[in-house]
């Protein structure tokens, strides 16, 4: 069985978040090649957030598609069919509710700690990617993680 990956991007500007995907996506298309090879297909489940349906995504939707890849939307106005809105439920009612937060980069990091703490518990793997791009704010590496549920 394939896992299922969900996306976490966290404090970018719409089209960083755009490319970021895209080169995100890229590397699955890649993996997901290897599966085709066997007769796997690999299918990303995506809400109807406009980054996941953007001109730049859709024009390499083809490409993904010859590995692979394909992107399914979820219909609209539907969080109970997106896996990482009950995740979300969970971390604002129990690890984060009631806390205060200095800044967003304070809140960022409150996430990833609750996002960790849940794959551990929940026996997932949790990835993360760093790209080169700094926050303006922060001057830190912006985050990006997979909840890879296995």
């Amino acid at each position: 069985m394939n896992p299922i990956k969900v996306l976490i991007m966290l404090c970018q500007s719409a089209d960083s978040k755009k490319k970021n995907l895209v080169k995100i996506l890229d590397k699955e298309a890649d993996e997901a090649e290897k599966y085709k090879k066997k007769g796997i297909d690999t299918v990303i489940v995506l809400d109807n957030y406009s980054v996941h349906k953007s001109r730049l995504v859709k024009a390499k939707q083809p490409e993904w598609e010859q590995k692979g890849l394909f992107l399914f939307f979820l219909p609209t106005y539907s969080p109970e069919l997106n896996l990482i809105e009950a995740g979300w439920h969970q971390i604002k009612t129990h690890k984060i509710s009631g806390r205060m937060f200095e800044d967003e980069s304070d809140l960022a990091k409150a996430v990833k700690q609750s996002l960790a703490q849940r794959s551990c518990s929940k026996q997932h793997q949790l990835r993360q990617y760093l790209f080169s791009a700094l926050w303006l704010k922060y001057r830190e590496p912006k985050q990006f993680a997979f909840l890879t549920f296995i």
